[in-house]
């Protein structure tokens, strides 16, 4: 295979990782509205828009659900309570499968660890991808989230300054993530200079950040939100600071905390903890599909 070949190979991976689901699941007979009440689904329109079956049993295909409600109080106050809320509410049966997903990816794109860096090397290479490292900095993208909240806190703007809080949100989520795996898993980096290479927090941030950019505006203007992440992901190739496993693991970071902080109705993982005589033990409740919580 010729380097070329090798290149293209690795875009058209690097994209696929960087656009989630154009549509997500809902249940054939229910779905949640904006008050997280339950409502009848939307049928097929008459263009013939394909609903897809589903792997779970009475779930289908269907158009995203709109943007998050906007909230009576977008305050500093209100942001760190809803922080906290976001952090409570990490596990959960979406995540596991964007995890799992993630980890999947990870682990098929393993054997092209040792060559990929090499071939995304080359002079205008160099210049194309050399922004890519700044650009994906949390010291870049949170500025800029900060800004659109205080744009929309100046001039009464409930919904940018909602979308602004999200967006810090969801850097700090996926921040949080990184990190975390980072000081546990301290994989080395391709070029030696420490042992924080896995997850790519790059990867992680603007993939958090394009999620809930994608979740404010229309679903059919993902394509820009995810090619900036898709660059910045394989600018840390290309500066040979990551593995193509690391940027593939920290993308699906990114989703799941652009999507925890803009999701709707949540179901928690059905999982617990409880003491038992001698120790403790961890419990699992199957849920039903229409279960609340």
């Amino acid at each position: 295979m010729s380097r070329v070949d090798r290149v293209l190979g690795i875009v058209v991976v690097a994209l696929s990782l960087s656009a989630p689901l154009a549509a997500q699941e809902a249940t054939v007979d229910q779905a949640v509205s904006p008050d997280g009440a339950s409502v009848e689904a939307p049928a097929a329109d008459d263009t013939g828009a394909a609903q897809a079956a589903a792997p779970a049993k009475g779930q289908v295909f269907v158009k995203p659900t709109p943007p998050p409600p906007t909230p009576l109080h977008t305050g500093v106050k209100a942001m760190i309570r809803e922080l906290g809320v976001d952090v409570i509410h990490l596990p959960s049966l979406e995540n596991v499968f964007w995890a799992s997903t993630g980890g999947g990816v990870a682990a098929a794109l393993h054997p092209l660890d040792p060559t990929a860096n090499a071939d995304l090397s080359g002079p205008f290479l160099d210049k194309f991808f050399k922004p890519g490292a700044i650009m994906g900095q949390s010291y870049t993208l949170l500025p800029v989230a900060a800004t659109i909240y205080v744009i929309g806190r100046a001039g009464d703007h409930p919904r940018i300054s909602h979308m602004g809080s999200d967006l810090i949100q969801s850097v700090l989520i996926a921040e949080l993530m990184t990190q975390t795996l980072k000081y546990s898993v301290r994989r080395e980096r391709p070029d030696n200079s420490n042992n924080f290479s896995f997850p790519s927090g790059h990867a992680a941030d603007t993939m958090a950040f394009a999620t809930a950019l994608e979740r404010h505006f229309n679903w059919k203007y993902y394509v820009p939100a995810y090619a900036f992440a898709t660059y910045v992901a394989m600018s840390r190739l290309h500066d040979n600071v990551h593995f193509v496993s690391d940027v593939a693991f920290g993308s699906a970071v990114g989703i799941i905390a652009g999507r925890t902080v803009t999701r709707y109705g949540h179901h928690p993982f059905p999982v617990a903890l409880t003491a038992v005589p001698g120790g403790f033990a961890v419990v699992y409740f199957r849920q039903g599909d229409n279960d609340n919580n």
